[in-house]
């Protein structure tokens, strides 16, 4: 069998099994026989994005560009957030409420959050954003891995972390679902826009099942499932428009800047 996950986006499991629901029904319907009735929750996702019997996730366009050549693109979902345009998104810079600093050369020598390493969102979109201000390759006093968006918010509101990268979609998400999380915050600026968080499937998948996949996958937009997520629209965007992401990690390594 077959496996899927849709890790990247959701708040909660509870949030984005209604959407696995009515997709695989709509898989189904169009003829797709080696359909998984339910999600996997993958721990490892890099391992888990390379497995051969992958049908459908939901990666980073870092991690596409850097260690996924072999996977084929489904598609690009839209999503009705600021900070979207297209299939396109960028990440808000977060603050606490009460900073009296309200531009990022003010945060030399602080302390930032990020989610993981490999994430265009939470890094490389802000270290490509710091390159210009860095002195010796280096910008921020430290940098404190936090493993996801909503533990970086939290990191700030309790004071380990001065400031974070977070995609406008995952903060749009936290503010319906769990206001609390983004409460004493605020926006100070935005990274560069690049092609959103891409739908992804093995390199096995054959062309009549990438097909189905990207049929069905546009048919949820109008769904009422898709509603929470704040799925919008959906595309097809080609892989070349992901080397953006590769610009601006080269960028950064121009200016002597590695790490964040």
């Amino acid at each position: 069998m077959a496996i899927v996950s849709l890790p990247m986006y959701g708040v909660s499991h509870q949030q984005v099994e209604p959407f696995w629901q009515a997709l695989r029904d709509k898989l189904r319907q169009l003829g797709l026989v080696d359909v998984p009735q339910e999600l996997s929750w993958p721990q490892d996702l890099p391992q888990h994005w390379q497995r051969p019997d992958l049908l459908l996730s939901q990666t980073c366009g870092y991690p596409l560009v850097t260690t996924l050549p072999q996977v084929q693109l489904v598609g690009t979902y839209h999503y009705r957030v600021e900070g979207c345009s297209g299939a396109n998104y960028s990440s808000w810079l977060i603050v606490r409420e009460e900073e009296p600093a309200g531009r990022l050369e003010d945060f030399r020598d602080r302390v930032v959050a990020y989610n993981s390493q490999d994430s265009q969102s939470g890094y490389n979109s802000l270290r490509a954003l710091i390159a210009p201000l860095a002195r010796e390759g280096r910008f921020f006093l430290q940098a404190i891995a936090s493993g996801a968006h909503y533990r970086s918010l939290e990191m700030i509101r309790d004071g380990r972390a001065d400031i974070a990268a977070i995609d406008c979609i995952s903060l749009a998400l936290l503010k319906r679902a769990r206001p609390l999380a983004v409460a004493g915050l605020k926006i100070i600026g935005r990274t560069a826009a690049v092609p959103g968080l891409p739908l992804i499937t093995a390199a096995d998948t054959s062309p009549s099942q990438l097909s189905i996949l990207r049929t069905a996958a546009s048919a949820m937009v109008n769904h009422a499932a898709s509603e929470s997520l704040l799925i919008g629209d959906f595309s097809v965007v080609p892989r070349a428009a992901y080397q953006r992401v590769t610009e601006l990690e080269q960028l950064a390594v121009n200016a002597g800047v590695t790490a964040l």
